[in-house]
C-alpha cells in the first residue's frame, strides 16, 4: 500500500511546484503504472488518503480515438505491482523565459531564457492532440443541440485491472459506479496509511493571500500589453491606461501562442471572460460617454472596429491605420488633428477613444430599431395568486415589498426620479391585467381567459410612470391580497404569462423586464403545459443528458420572441416539488434574466433572503436590448460564446438584457499565425439601450502578448478565467454528452496541459515528480471542485431541478462568481480580533481545518453556513447567540439574534458585507457539528472527498500525476 512522506524542495535556479513519487521496487519511473492497482474503500475520514485503482476495462475491439502521430500509450504487461512507497515533495516554480517582442509584460520578473528542456523519461509526447482538438470539448456541435462536443469512443482493452486508454489523454477516473462519481476507492486491504501533510501541497488561501500582499490596495495601471492582472480576490485600484480594465475583460491566458499548432500542442484553452457592464468601486471613475453628434463613432471602414487607443495615424494625421485589420482610413475633416514628434495626436489625453480602454459612444439613430430614438424600458410585475401563494403569505410579501421597491427603482446618475415605467399581472389559470390610470377612480381589472392566443387587453394605463407614493400601484398593491384572499385554484399557466409580457412590451414600443413569481409546474391546460419528467432511473446513464434538456417547442419559439421584442425574464421559483427547471428556466436563460429557487419556502426563514433577492434583481445596472460583437486582430478570432444569451449567427451575441452580473465568455481559435512583435488586439462592442431610454455603444478594448515560447503561456496563465471556461464548456456539453465523457475530457485536458508544460518548459527533473506552473499551481483543486459540482455528479440523492438551475446559474457567472462557487471561503471566527476592521483570513476548505472548539463561516456566494463546533465554549455561544450553552440550541436557524456586544457585532457585520458584495442574497443557516443538517455545510468542503461522490484533492493530484506520467511515456 502507498503512504506518503513529506518534505520540501526549492530550486536554485527555477523554483517549481513539484509532487513527486518515488516508486517502489516493482514501480517503472515515468510509465505510469506506480499506482494503479493500489486499491482500498476510501475511509470515513474526508482526508484519509487512498490508493488508486483502475477502472473496467471497456469491450474487446472497441476502438480508440488517435492521439496524435508521437504520442504513445503503452498498455502495460506486467504482473500486479506489489507494495511501494510514495513521497511528496513540493516546491514554487516560477518560469522564466525569453523577452517579448513587444512591450514586456508588467510585474513579471524575467530571468534567464529557458528552452523546451530535454525530454523526460520515455518517449516524447507528440505535438498534436487528437484530430479536430483545440479545447476541452472537441468538434462541431451536434445536431441535437450545440454541445460543442465530439463523442468520445471508449478505449482499447488492456489485461484486467489496469486502465482503458479512454479519451483524449488517458484512462477515465477510477470509481465505484458508472461515471466514477465515487472518486478513486480502492478495492484491496492494506498496512494503514499515513496522512499527507496538507501544507505539502498548493494551497489556494495562500495563493489569494500572496496576492493580497502584493497587490492589496494598489493602483494597477492598464499600460502595458499583456500584463497579468491581480486575482478577482484581491482588491486593487484599476488605472485605465489604454487597456480594459480586468473587471471588464479577464483571459485564461495573456500571452498567446503564435501559432495554431503551439495552441494544440498545449491545449490551453484561449478565451476570454467578458462582464460588459461591470459595476465599479466609488474610487474609480464611470466610463466617459463620447458624442460625435449626427456622424456617430468613428469606425474602420473594412472591419468596422471602433475608433480605439490602438488605430495608428499617419500622413500627418490625415488618415489612420486600423490595427485589426491593417486597412487604411481617412480621417473625417471635424475629427482631424495634428501629430506631434512621437506620431501622437495632440488632443491624445482629450479624447477617452485615444488613450482609454474603455468608454461609450452616444449612438445615432442608426443604430436604432427602425431608425427612432428607443423608449424608456418598462418593468411588468407577474403575480401568481394560486392557492399555495395566497395560503403562504407570498403574495402579500411580494405586494407590501413592491410598494417600498416602486419608490427605489433604478434611475441614470443625476436623474430626479426613475423613466422606468411598471405593469401587474395576476395569474393562476387565466391572466389578469391591471389599469391603473389616475383618471380612473379606483385600479381596474381585465381578465384574459383565452390564453391560446394571449394579447394585452388595453395599453393605455397598464404601463405607467410611478410619480408620487399616492398613485394607483400603491393602491392595488394593496388590494391584490385581498381580491384573491378566498381562490381555490391549484393550477397555473406559465408560457402564457410570458407570451403576454412580450406583447405588453411590443405594444408600447419598449424594451424590459418581467419579474414572475411562480410556485408550481404549469400543468394547466395551456401552451407550455408541462408533465413530470424526472426520472431518477437515467442518473448515470447515456440519457441522463434528457434531464437537463429543455422542452423544446412553446418556450423554444418564446426565447426567440423575447430576445426580437428586448423581453427580459427574471424567474422567482417557490417550489414543493419537481417543476421541471431545465424548461421553465430555458427563457431566462437566453434573454439575459436570472434564475432564483427557494426550495419548501416558508415566510419565517425565508422571507427576508427572497426579499434582498429581489431588491437587487430590481435595483441592478442593467442594458436592454443588447447585442455585443467580439472583434480580434488578425490571425485569430472569436469562435464560440457562452452565456445568458442568444445567437442567431455565429458573430452577433443577442440579449434581451444584460446586467453589472452577467458576463459572456469567449473562446478564440487561430486562422494564421500571430506577430510576437504585433501582439494581439480583442476589441468587444456593446450596444444596448440604457436604463433611460438612450441608446449608448460601450467598447472595451485590450491588448494581448503574442509568443513561440510556451513558458511564457503558461506564465500568464490565469487559473480563475481558465476554471470559468471549463465549467461553462463542460455544462453546455452536458446536454450532448453523457456525463462520465465530460468528466473523463476534463481529466484528460488537465493532464494534458500539465503535460505539455512538463515537456517543454520544465527544468529536467525525476519524472516521479508532479511539477505545476505556478500560475496554475492550485488549478487541479478548482478543476476536482468542478467535477464534484451537482450537475456533473451522477447521484440519484441530488435533486434534478437544483442541478438544473445550477447548471444555468454558472453560464451566466464572471469570473470572481465561479472562483469563489469552487473554492468557498471558510473564515474562521472564534478567535478573531474584535477591535479589527477587517475579517480574519480565510482557511483551507477542509475538514481538517475545522476545530471542536471553534465557530466557522462558510460561504460560496449562494450559500452562507455558519458551523459550530460540539465544543465551543459556553462565552462563545452566549456572546453570539444568547444562549447559555448549545443545549439551548434548536434545530436549524437562519438568523442572528441581535446580541449588544462586541463579538456578535463584529460577525453580524462580516455577514452583512459579504452578503453585500454577492450578485445573490445568501440564506444563512446555523448548523451543530454532528447534527444531520451539518451533511449541507460539508458539501462545499472542497478539498475532501465529495458526499455524493467525487475524489479528495489529494487522490485527484497523484491521479492527473499518474495520467501525465503516462503521457509522457
Amino acid at each position: 500500500m502507498l503512504f506518503f512522506l513529506n518534505k520540501i524542495f526549492y530550486s536554485q535556479h527555477i523554483p517549481e511546484w513539484q509532487i513527486s513519487h518515488m516508486l517502489g521496487q516493482r514501480g517503472v519511473a515515468g510509465s505510469g503504472r506506480a499506482c494503479q492497482n493500489h486499491m482500498q474503500h476510501p475511509p470515513t475520514s474526508p482526508l484519509v488518503q487512498q490508493s488508486f485503482q483502475s477502472p473496467p476495462p471497456p469491450a474487446v475491439g472497441q476502438p480508440q480515438m488517435p492521439l496524435g502521430p508521437q504520442v504513445h500509450h503503452v498498455p502495460p504487461q506486467m504482473s500486479p505491482p506489489q507494495s511501494s512507497t510514495t513521497n511528496m515533495s513540493i516546491a514554487s516554480h516560477s518560469m522564466p523565459g525569453p523577452p517579448m517582442g513587444g512591450p514586456p509584460m508588467g510585474g513579471q520578473s524575467m530571468g534567464s531564457p529557458v528552452g523546451g528542456g530535454p525530454p523526460m523519461v520515455g518517449q516524447p509526447m507528440g505535438a498534436q492532440p487528437m484530430a479536430g482538438m483545440s479545447g476541452p470539448f472537441p468538434g462541431p456541435p451536434p445536431p441535437a443541440g450545440p454541445g460543442g462536443f465530439q463523442h468520445l469512443g471508449p478505449g482499447q482493452a488492456g489485461p484486467p485491472g489496469y486502465p482503458q486508454q479512454a479519451g483524449q489523454f488517458g484512462g477515465m477516473m477510477p470509481g465505484p459506479q458508472a461515471g466514477m462519481q465515487g472518486g478513486f476507492p480502492g478495492a484491496m486491504a492494506g498496512p494503514p496509511q499515513k496522512k499527507l501533510d496538507p501544507d505539502a501541497i498548493p494551497s489556494t488561501t495562500q495563493v489569494i493571500e500572496d496576492d493580497k500582499a502584493k497587490n492589496g490596495g494598489q493602483v494597477y495601471c492598464t499600460n502595458i500589453r499583456g500584463q497579468v492582472p491581480p486575482l478577482v480576490t484581491t482588491d486593487f485600484t484599476v488605472q485605465d491606461q489604454g487597456n480594459a480594465s480586468p473587471r471588464f475583460i479577464r483571459c485564461t491566458t495573456y500571452t498567446l501562442p503564435c501559432t495554431a499548432e503551439l495552441a494544440k500542442q498545449c491545449q490551453v484553452p484561449l478565451a476570454a471572460v467578458v462582464k460588459p457592464l461591470a459595476n465599479l468601486p466609488k474610487n474609480e471613475a464611470p466610463l466617459y460617454a463620447v458624442n460625435h453628434g449626427e456622424t456617430g463613432p468613428i469606425r474602420c471602414n473594412r472591419c468596422k472596429a471602433y475608433m480605439c487607443p490602438y488605430m495608428q495615424f499617419i500622413d500627418g494625421g490625415r488618415r489612420y491605420q486600423c490595427t485589426f485589420c491593417n486597412c487604411v482610413n481617412e480621417v473625417p475633416v471635424f475629427y482631424f488633428q495634428h501629430l506631434d514628434h512621437m506620431g501622437r495626436r495632440v488632443d491624445f489625453y482629450e479624447r477617452p477613444e485615444l488613450s482609454l480602454g474603455s468608454y461609450e459612444f452616444v449612438a445615432t439613430l442608426d443604430y436604432c430599431k427602425n431608425n427612432k430614438p428607443p423608449n424608456p424600458p418598462a418593468f411588468i410585475f407577474m403575480i401568481d395568486v394560486s392557492y399555495n401563494n395566497i395560503k403562504s403569505g407570498l403574495v402579500k410579501l411580494i405586494c407590501d415589498e413592491l410598494k417600498t421597491l416602486l419608490e427605489k427603482l433604478p434611475r441614470e446618475e443625476g436623474a430626479d426620479c426613475s423613466a422606468v415605467k411598471v405593469g401587474f399581472v395576476t395569474y393562476d389559470k387565466v391572466l389578469h391585467f391591471y389599469n391603473v390610470k389616475s383618471a380612473l377612480a379606483q385600479p381596474q381589472m381585465m381578465v384574459v381567459s383565452d390564453t391560446t392566443e394571449m394579447f394585452v387587453p388595453l395599453l393605455d394605463g397598464f404601463l405607467v410612470i410611478v410619480s408620487n407614493p399616492s398613485c394607483f400601484p400603491i393602491s392595488l398593491l394593496d388590494q391584490i391580497p385581498t381580491m384573491f384572499a378566498d381562490t381555490a385554484e391549484s393550477e397555473t399557466v406559465f408560457a402564457p404569462v410570458i407570451q403576454a409580457g412580450v406583447e405588453a412590451f411590443k405594444a408600447a414600443e419598449c424594451s424590459g423586464k418581467l419579474f414572475i413569481f411562480q410556485s408550481l409546474m404549469p400543468t394547466a391546460e395551456a401552451p407550455g403545459k408541462l408533465k413530470n419528467r424526472d426520472d431518477k432511473k437515467l442518473v448515470n446513464t447515456d440519457k441522463e443528458k434528457t434531464l437537463f434538456q429543455p422542452q423544446k417547442g412553446v418556450y423554444e419559439q418564446l426565447c426567440k420572441d423575447c430576445v426580437v421584442q428586448g423581453c427580459c425574464v427574471d424567474l422567482f421559483l417557490f417550489p414543493n416539488q419537481y417543476l421541471d427547471l431545465a424548461t421553465m428556466a430555458d427563457v431566462p436563460s437566453h434573454t439575459g434574466g436570472s434564475v432564483y429557487k427557494y426550495n419548501n419556502f416558508q415566510m419565517e426563514t425565508d422571507g427576508e433572503h427572497f426579499l434582498a433577492d429581489l431588491r437587487k434583481s430590481v435595483q441592478k445596472h442593467i442594458g436592454f436590448d443588447a447585442i455585443m460583437r467580439v472583434r480580434t486582430s488578425t490571425g485569430f478570432r472569436a469562435t464560440d460564446f457562452f452565456g445568458a444569451i442568444h445567437m442567431n449567427n455565429t458573430t452577433d451575441v443577442e440579449m434581451a438584457a444584460v446586467d453589472c452580473d452577467k458576463a459572456v465568455t469567449v473562446e478564440f481559435k487561430h486562422d494564421d499565425a500571430l506577430s510576437e512583435e504585433s501582439g494581439a488586439l480583442i476589441q468587444c462592442a456593446l450596444l444596448y439601450t440604457n436604463i433611460s431610454g438612450q441608446r449608448r455603444l460601450r467598447v472595451h478594448n485590450l491588448s494581448l502578448n503574442c509568443s513561440s515560447q510556451l513558458s511564457e503561456l503558461y506564465k500568464s496563465c490565469e487559473t480563475d478565467s481558465l476554471i470559468n471556461f471549463f465549467a461553462k464548456s463542460a455544462y453546455r456539453a452536458i446536454l450532448n454528452q453523457p456525463l462520465k465523457n465530460v468528466r473523463e475530457i476534463l481529466v484528460n485536458q488537465t493532464a494534458h496541459m500539465l503535460a505539455c508544460y512538463r515537456k517543454n518548459c520544465a527544468s529536467p527533473s525525476a519524472a516521479s515528480q508532479l511539477i505545476l506552473p505556478d500560475a496554475m499551481k492550485v488549478f487541479p483543486v478548482y478543476m476536482n471542485s468542478l467535477m464534484k459540482t451537482a450537475p456533473l455528479v451522477g447521484s440519484t440523492e441530488l435533486s434534478t431541478d437544483d442541478r438544473a438551475h445550477q447548471r444555468l446559474a454558472v453560464m451566466a457567472m464572471g469570473v470572481e462568481d465561479t472562483q469563489l462557487l469552487l473554492y468557498p471561503r471558510l473564515i474562521p471566527l472564534h478567535n478573531m480580533d474584535v477591535d479589527s476592521e477587517v475579517a480574519p483570513a480565510p482557511v483551507r476548505c477542509s475538514e481538517e481545518r475545522l476545530t471542536d472548539s471553534g465557530l466557522f463561516l462558510l460561504e460560496n456566494g449562494h450559500s452562507m453556513f455558519l458551523w459550530i463546533g460540539q465544543a465551543a465554549s459556553p462565552d462563545l455561544i452566549q456572546g453570539i447567540f444568547n444562549l447559555p450553552s448549545l443545549a439551548h440550541f434548536q434545530g436549524l436557524m437562519s438568523t442572528l439574534p441581535d446580541v449588544d456586544n462586541p463579538l456578535s457585532k463584529k460577525v453580524r457585520a462580516i455577514i452583512r458585507d459579504l452578503q453585500n458584495k454577492r450578485p445573490n442574497s445568501m440564506k444563512l443557516q446555523i448548523v451543530r457539528q454532528k447534527d444531520k443538517p451539518e451533511m449541507l455545510f460539508r458539501q462545499l468542503l472542497v478539498e475532501d472527498k465529495g458526499l455524493h461522490g467525487g475524489a479528495s484533492y489529494v487522490d485527484f493530484l497523484c491521479y492527473v500525476h499518474r495520467e501525465i506520467r503516462q503521457l509522457l511515456t
